[in-house]
């Protein structure tokens, strides 16, 4: 019987670096070649899923958490926010120097004060630890180069999935408070982003109902269906399919509702899963 996996990409199909190890690709080619399907289910938007991801060839795509789904080269499902709540959501960043990035299948969009937020939020995770700090600042600088890419393209205001914020001057929960009504909001799942920053996305949107659009797509079902995460933004995932695996850097949350815990990113914890599991052929 095929079946189905879905990937969940930062803290599970790559670690800081966002290259994929050698093990990990292989174990999804393996499966692959099984005759089963493998997707990756991720909050990055479609720019953020860089090559060195790309490349292992993936049969579809879940991004932005739930709101871009294709399936081979066709769109399944693709959700933009309204234009007037993009320009309100910003203003009220730019008053309170939040940094921020816009994120549409066109490009990355970075607010004035992105890069510098991000430093300073890497520096209060590595407290004060000079060598930590320059590893961690180091393998963030493709998501910087990524960003400035687009820094000389026009914005599409109308055409933005999600807004992240890096925060360190509001509470989440009065940004939650704030827009929470008319979006769904997600704590950010990047550890070194800090507990302050999170995610603005369409509201009805979540890896459980991109999941499920998918699997009626397909015509196949909640059986066939096998996810791995590492955060609490996968528990929506986890819903969806029939068989979960977290990370062994996963949230104890993920942890408490997985089938399986298998080991940390760092130690190829896909690999280590689907090899035990005989790739679930």
């Amino acid at each position: 019987m095929t079946k189905i996996a879905f990937f969940d990409v930062d803290g599970t199909l790559v670690g800081d670096s966002s290259v994929p190890t050698q093990a990990t690709i292989d174990t999804v080619h393996r499966f692959q070649e099984l005759g089963n399907l493998a997707f990756i289910c991720t909050g990055r938007s479609k720019p953020e899923i860089l090559p060195d991801i790309m490349a292992i060839g993936f049969d579809g795509i879940i991004g932005a958490g739930g709101g871009y789904i294709s399936y081979v080269d066709e769109i399944l499902h693709h959700h933009t926010m309204p234009e007037k709540a993009v320009r309100e959501i910003i203003d009220f960043f730019d008053a309170h120097k939040i940094g921020y990035y816009l994120e549409s299948n066109s490009g990355l969009f970075g607010s004035k004060y992105y890069k510098d937020t991000i430093q300073e939020t890497i520096e209060a995770y590595c407290q004060g630890d000079e060598e930590k700090i320059a590893q961690l600042t180091t393998a963030n600088q493709w998501f910087y180069d990524l960003i400035d890419s687009f820094a000389a393209s026009e914005i599409d205001y109308a055409d933005v999935n999600k807004i992240s914020f890096i925060n360190r001057e509001v509470a989440y929960q009065e940004i939650a408070d704030k827009f929470g009504q008319q979006f769904e909001m997600f704590h950010m799942t990047v550890p070194f982003f800090g507990k302050e920053s999170g995610e603005i996305a369409v509201k009805g949107n979540d890896k459980q109902t991109a999941i499920e659009l998918v699997l009626n797509k397909l015509n196949m079902t909640k059986a066939d269906t096998i996810s791995i995460g590492d955060a609490n933004n996968d528990l929506a995932m986890f819903r969806a399919c029939g068989y979960n695996i977290a990370m062994g850097n996963g949230t104890d949350e993920l942890k408490a509702a997985a089938n399986e815990i298998t080991t940390d990113v760092d130690h190829d914890g896909i690999a280590e899963s689907f090899k035990k599991n005989h790739y679930f052929a």
